[in-house]
């Protein structure tokens, strides 16, 4: 096993560009080769030894037997864990864009928030975030329509808008609160949010699970409600509890499902009997 640590010395105002610096690329580099390593920084490079201490311990015969920590606020950057497909990154602090984008294998850690695009186009791994998200985790980039497609991303913080916009497969799960438009555009795969969504998830979402077990604020009018269901089961997982069922987007005979938690989300129904558990009737949608 060999563990490559990446100690900061100094920041940059403008972003370092690490996308070359992963594991399928540094499995056999040593302390003198990351020496002669000139980082891109905007249209410029620079030696990577003007910013980081590197200390390179053990060996490694592939990238899957590479663990790569970076200590220090990461958050001028990018592309950290891009394309990898083995092996583990560690991020000691912030992260800015692209964080583990069309990563296929391995793991990315960050110990903190990171910025717009993370986990963008994944196709394998696992991408886990201690902190907050900024918006389009797990999406498409700008001129393509596949997001996401496999692997996992976890974010234990609150994500921004669109996240899981054009998933196409993979699993995202956000333990905290979610933006607007969250799983816009999905096709497949499972975005599963603990807290509290601002607005309009699943729109014009072809297909896939969206499961939302806190509040959730306003829904488009293409999302359809079915009714209450119990421990539902959707792709093999059963979510204990009580949900109101939707499908959607009808706007493109869409026949996705979100649920989301019936008890948190109690003023959609017209009726609640608290002496049996039960709902009795389903009203109208407030007005939009």
């Amino acid at each position: 096993m060999k563990t490559i640590t990446f100690d900061q010395k100094k920041t940059s105002s403008i972003a370092l560009e690490f996308d070359e610096l992963i594991t399928d690329n540094i499995y056999s580099w040593t302390e003198e080769d990351f020496a002669e390593y000139k980082v891109p920084v905007g249209n410029s490079r620079f030696p990577i030894t003007d910013y980081f201490d590197i200390t390179v311990e053990g060996e490694a015969e592939s990238p899957a037997e590479v663990k790569m920590i970076l200590n220090g606020d990461c958050n001028r950057v990018k592309y950290i864990g891009c394309k990898m497909s083995a092996g583990e990154v560690v991020v000691n602090g912030d992260a800015d864009l692209h964080v583990g984008a069309e990563m296929a294998g391995g793991v990315v850690t960050v110990y903190g928030n990171v910025a717009a695009h993370a986990g963008r186009e994944m196709t394998g791994g696992k991408l886990e975030i201690f902190g907050n998200t900024k918006e389009f985790c797990g999406a498409s980039y700008i001129g393509e329509w596949r997001g996401m497609s496999g692997g996992e991303i976890i974010i234990h913080g609150n994500a921004g808008k669109q996240c899981g916009e054009c998933l196409v497969g993979g699993k995202i799960h956000v333990l905290g609160d979610c933006d607007i438009l969250a799983g816009i555009h999905m096709t497949k795969g499972t975005i599963e949010i603990d807290g509290n969504v601002n607005r309009w998830p699943g729109g014009q979402m072809k297909n896939g699970n969206i499961v939302i077990h806190g509040k959730v604020g306003r829904l488009l009018e293409g999302i359809v409600e079915q009714g209450i269901v119990t421990d539902p089961e959707l792709d093999g997982i059963v979510y204990p509890g009580r949900y109101i069922e939707y499908k959607g987007d009808i706007a493109l005979n869409g026949k996705g499902t979100l649920i989301i938690d019936a008890e948190k989300n109690r003023d959609r129904l017209s009726t609640w009997i608290e002496e049996d558990d039960e709902y009795n009737a389903i009203r109208e949608y407030r007005a939009q």
